[in-house]
């Protein structure tokens, strides 16, 4: 038997930073997830929505795809998921129904609100987890780029032509910030 010394009784601030991170990011697919979920709810009802319904469901194929990778991630490093899940479940259909409800362009108006905000923290993320993380780090830069895809999407039907639009997006980003904020500690 050694006298090493044991040095992983606590992990570190980098590996907290970490954990947060990851738990953020996969509270964050989760929610766009729902959002779509809540959208699709709406105008896959609608015989005259279908084109709208066809593209929401596109988006939340790729984000789909990065709640994967994020279940993965979780797995594979030992970061238990935010528990406020059940409560983005919620807040996030709710958001997609209330936006479709309110219309095509109010739907992709909360897909651009949200979508701004999210490029700008993979984009931060990845710049700090450059030297440390490399891969997740042009990980997190590839999923920038699908966001920024379906901002882009989501502005080339209608998102800033929605009626308060203004308004819509920063009640939207607040909410998002908050959200951040709120899943990397709980």
């Amino acid at each position: 038997m050694t006298d090493a010394p044991i040095h992983h009784l606590r992990p570190g601030p980098r590996d907290l930073r970490l954990a947060e991170m990851l738990r953020v990011d996969h509270a964050g697919e989760y929610g766009a997830v729902t959002i779509y979920r809540g959208q699709r709810a709406v105008f896959g009802a609608a015989l005259r929505k279908r084109d709208v319904a066809a593209t929401i469901r596109a988006m939340e194929a790729g984000e789909a795809e990065h709640l994967k990778t994020f279940d993965r991630l979780l797995a594979e490093r030992g970061v238990r998921p935010t528990l406020l899940s059940p409560l983005w479940s919620v807040a996030g259909f709710g958001l997609g129904a209330v936006t479709a409800l309110m219309g095509e362009k109010a739907a992709m108006a909360a897909t651009a609100a949200v979508e701004d905000v999210i490029e700008k923290h993979y984009a931060a993320q990845a710049e700090e987890l450059d030297a440390t993380e490399p891969g997740l780090a042009a990980q997190l830069r590839g999923f920038r780029d699908d966001e920024l895809a379906h901002k882009s999407t989501a502005q080339a039907h209608g998102a800033e032509d929605a009626p308060g639009f203004p308004l819509l997006k920063a009640v939207i980003q607040a909410g998002c910030r908050a959200a951040i904020r709120l899943s990397e500690k709980i």
